[in-house]
């Protein structure tokens, strides 16, 4: 038996509902449906608590499923991938955003639910980062993993930053710009497609460097192999701190000298795909919505 996880902000009646439909249909089926614990309370109180529904902390949600079902933009399904990705949990989108390019369906689409059970389905791998903070030393402070991107800048104060940025310890160039944003393919269509960054197939092994607004006419996105090892090193000198965001979700402080190292990650995102849709079709489609 399939033991399906739903994921979705509880607290937002139009996404409740969505998973309720979503979880009404999964029960039409052989299959166990797992909701985080903290959400039962929400559900009892709008009257849509169902006694087939299996609670368990959050934790035990994403260690006990065969398949996680995200309902959200893409923001919710970044945060499930950092979770999932260490058992490879693999993940299917739907999308209650306004883009959502890491989806899979939208909630007119349900029909196709019933491949989940058949098998009808291709697991879609993405590559991810892992990023490390250093001292000047060289000690290691902290470390995460991002599906989408690392990004450098001042934070909510938008003033020009200094960073040096270096290739397996070859020096590459030095930026003055508002911020630095180094992005897995799969983020390339996010902050750094806005920045002016290129739009790379998640299947190129790559990672994207761009620069935020440079100061510079030579200063342009770069793309390396991801089997490089990036640093970018804080070398701005009026500011004594910047900030170091992840996936626009984690945040760290950046200070003078300190290195931000970033390696392709061993783990993956396994991305659900139930459609004969590819990445370029999906770009077009998607991008035909957002001039609309």
């Amino acid at each position: 038996m399939l033991k399906i996880a739903l994921i979705t902000n509880f607290n937002i009646p139009e996404k409740a509902g969505a998973a309720i439909k979503v979880a009404d249909r999964l029960l039409e089926e052989d299959c166990q449906v797992l909701i985080a614990s903290y959400n039962r309370e929400k559900l009892a109180r709008i009257h849509k608590d169902r006694e087939e529904f299996c609670y368990l902390p959050l934790e035990s949600l994403y260690t006990e499923a065969n398949i996680l079902i995200v309902l959200g933009g893409d923001g919710t399904i970044l945060e499930a991938a950092r979770r999932a990705a260490q058992r490879g949990t693999p993940i299917l989108g739907i999308n209650m955003g306004r883009l959502g390019y890491m989806a899979e369906l939208e909630m007119s689409e349900l029909s196709h639910l019933h491949r989940l059970f058949t098998g009808e389905y291709e697991l879609e791998k993405r590559s991810m980062l892992r990023v490390e903070l250093h001292a000047p030393s060289g000690e290691l402070r902290s470390f995460c993993y991002a599906l989408n991107d690392a990004v450098i800048s001042n934070g909510s104060v938008s003033r020009i930053i200094d960073l040096e940025l270096s290739e397996s310890g070859i020096p590459v160039t030095t930026y003055r710009a508002d911020g630095l944003i180094i992005a897995t393919p799969t983020g390339s269509t996010a902050y750094s497609m806005s920045a002016g960054g290129a739009i790379v197939d998640p299947h190129v092994e790559c990672f994207c460097v761009t620069p935020i607004c440079p100061h510079s006419f030579i200063a342009r996105p770069l793309v390396f192999s991801d089997k490089s090892t990036l640093e970018i090193k804080n070398v701005c000198v009026r500011e004594k701190m910047l900030y170091l965001t992840v996936d626009g979700k984690m945040n760290f402080e950046l200070y003078r000298n300190q290195v931000v190292r970033i390696t392709k990650s061993s783990m993956e995102t396994n991305l659900i795909r139930l459609k004969p849709c590819g990445f370029y079709k999906k770009l077009r489609q998607k991008m035909n919505f957002y001039q609309g």
